[in-house]
C-alpha cells in the first residue's frame, strides 16, 4: 500500500495545521512525542485506523494507544477513578499509558481497541504533540511509527526510512527526548498491574500508589494491551544480552564500565541509555553486522524498560 511521497512538515503553525487537516481527512500522519514518534490516525475513523495496521504491517489483534490532549478528553472516552485517577493526576501529561474501561458512546473505533472493552489512553507531554492534538480536536490512535516488529522511530528520518510512501506526512519535531515508549498500566479488581515497563519508572508508580505492582501473565497471541508481543523492536543482527565482552565476530554495545564499539552510556546513566537505545539498535540493521552483544543493564528504574526492549529484540523470530 503506497500513498505517494510522504511529506515532511515543519514544527511550526503551518506544519501543525497541515498535519491536523490530513488527520481530519482520514490520512495517516507521524508525529513526535516525548517517547517515540507515533503513527497517528483519527481514532474515531475505522478506515483511517485500519490504514495504520496496513502501513505498519501490524497484526489487527494488537490494540493501539489512543492519544488525547488532556485528562478531560480522556474522561470522555474511559472510566477513570480510584487508582487510575491518582496515576493520571500524577503522571499526565507524560509517558504513562492507562488501560481503562471504555465508555459506551466514546466514539473510538473498535479496530483501535482490537474489539476489547478497554482502551489504552495517554496524554503526551511534548509541546508539539499537544499542539497537534489540540489543533485536531479529538483522539488520535498512534502506535510507534515503524514497520511492525522493527525498531521504533525516534527521529523523522527513522520514520521516513521505514514508512516512506505508506503515510501522508511526518511532523518533524527533532529527536524524541525520552526515546523509550510509555509505561503501560492496567487494572485488575481496581488494583494497578504492570503491562509494560517504559518511560515512567515502576518505582515512581509504586510510590504514588503505596503498593508494589504485579505483572499478570499474558498471551502474546492474544494481547490485552499494546506492547505485549513477544518478538518486537527487532534488528537484523542476532542479539546476545548480558555480555561483559564481545565474542569473535560480534559488534559490542557497552554500558557503564563495560566498553564497546558504541555505548548506551559510558557513565552508566539509565536516562541517557534509554534515549540512545533505539538509535543504537538501528545500527544493527547494517549489512556488515550479523551478531551483536549488549552489556548488562541494571534491573532498576528505566533499566527495567530497557531490559524489556532488549529481551524482545533478542527473541527468536520466524
Amino acid at each position: 500500500m503506497r500513498s505517494g511521497k510522504t511529506e515532511r512538515l515543519a514544527a511550526d503553525a503551518d506544519g501543525i495545521a497541515r498535519a491536523a487537516a490530513l488527520l481530519l481527512d482520514g490520512r495517516r500522519v507521524a508525529f513526535p512525542t516525548e517517547t517515540v514518534y507515533g503513527l497517528g490516525a483519527d481514532a474515531r475513523n475505522a478506515t483511517a485506523v485500519a490504514g495504520i495496521f496496513e502501513a505498519k504491517g501490524r497484526p489487527s489483534f494488537n490494540p493501539l494507544i489512543v492519544h488525547v490532549a488532556s485528562l478531560t478528553q480522556a474522561q470522555e472516552i474511559a472510566e477513570i477513578g480510584g487508582d487510575a485517577a491518582r496515576l493520571a493526576e500524577a503522571f499526565w501529561p507524560g509517558p504513562l499509558t492507562l488501560v481503562l474501561p471504555r465508555k459506551a458512546g466514546s466514539g473510538i473505533a473498535g479496530i483501535a481497541t482490537a474489539g476489547l472493552e478497554t482502551v489504552a489512553l495517554r496524554v503526551p507531554e511534548m509541546e508539539l504533540a499537544q499542539d497537534l492534538l489540540t489543533a485536531f480536536g479529538g483522539p488520535v490512535a498512534a502506535p510507534s511509527a515503524n514497520p511492525s516488529g522493527r525498531v521504533s522511530a525516534t527521529t523523522a528520518d527513522h520514520v521516513i526510512d521505514g514508512l516512506e510512501g505508506r503515510i501522508a506526512a511526518v511532523l518533524d519535531g527533532g529527536p524524541c527526548p525520552v526515546g523509550l515508549e510509555s509505561t503501560i498500566v492496567g487494572f485488575v479488581d481496581g488494583k494497578a498491574v504492570l503491562l509494560r515497563p517504559g518511560g515512567v519508572p515502576v518505582e515512581a508508580i509504586e510510590a504514588c500508589l503505596g503498593y508494589a505492582l504485579t505483572t499478570p501473565a499474558t498471551d502474546p497471541d492474544a494481547p490485552t494491551s499494546p506492547g505485549q508481543l513477544l518478538s518486537h523492536y527487532a534488528p537484523n543482527a542476532r542479539l546476545r544480552l548480558g555480555a561483559v565482552a564481545a565474542e569473535p565476530g560480534e559488534f559490542m554495545i557497552g554500558f557503564g564500565c563495560v566498553p564497546g564499539d558504541v555505548t548506551l552510556s559510558a557513565s552508566g546513566d539509565l536516562t541517557e541509555a534509554a534515549a540512545r537505545l533505539f538509535e543504537l539498535l538501528r545500527m544493527l540493521d547494517d549489512d556488515h553486522i550479523t551478531a551483536a552483544a549488549v552489556a548488562p543493564i541494571p534491573q532498576t528504574g528505566l533499566g527495567l524498560a530497557i531490559n524489556d526492549r532488549l529481551r524482545r529484540a533478542a527473541a527468536p523470530r520466524d
